[in-house]
């Protein structure tokens, strides 16, 4: 494995294991590939594009990846050290920024497979419902913490929804 194939740094903070929380994600710079149909229907490549991009582009691998599951899209993020890099879109790779911004999160543990995901968004976006101070502003998506390579008992995901506050 190469050394870029092991995040080197994490754009925030994990989400605890079956805890909830709303939380602030800061700006960031993200490399975007995208692919029709459901994330988890398929072997859908969108891994190997953007590892490929930043492998070709000298890129540092960080954590964590980010995955829409209608349309698929997946999200890489840019290293602080390099978030002036002057990185291009390229095929199937965009990059763009994106501002701050408040989620929803619920932290779990084991496979990242699609019973694992849907039960965890069922869990958050029922807890959300009873909140007063949000409300969803968006569609959940997954958050993977761990390389391919990790065992599925030890990997760590989160699902999360981008929130707004109440009126």
């Amino acid at each position: 494995m190469s050394p870029k194939a092991v995040a080197t740094e994490q754009a925030y903070p994990q989400t605890e294991v079956d805890k909830i929380e709303i939380k602030e994600l800061p700006e960031a710079r993200l490399m975007v590939t995208k692919s029709t149909g459901n994330y988890f229907a398929k072997d859908n490549d969108l891994f190997g594009r953007l590892f490929s991009y930043i492998s070709s582009n000298q890129v540092a691998m960080t954590t964590p990846v980010e995955a829409e599951f209608q349309p698929a899209a997946m999200r890489f993020y840019v290293g602080a050290a390099q978030k002036d890099k002057d990185l291009k879109d390229h095929q199937e790779v965009t990059i763009l920024t994106i501002p701050k911004r408040y989620v929803a999160a619920i932290g779990g543990r084991g496979a990242y497979s699609k019973e694992n995901i849907t039960a965890a968004q069922g869990k958050l976006l029922a807890w959300l419902k009873e909140q007063s101070d949000y409300v969803k502003d968006g569609e959940p998506y997954g958050v993977f913490w761990n390389s391919p390579f990790v065992p599925w008992f030890l990997k760590r995901y989160e699902v999360q929804v981008a929130v707004k506050p109440k009126k």
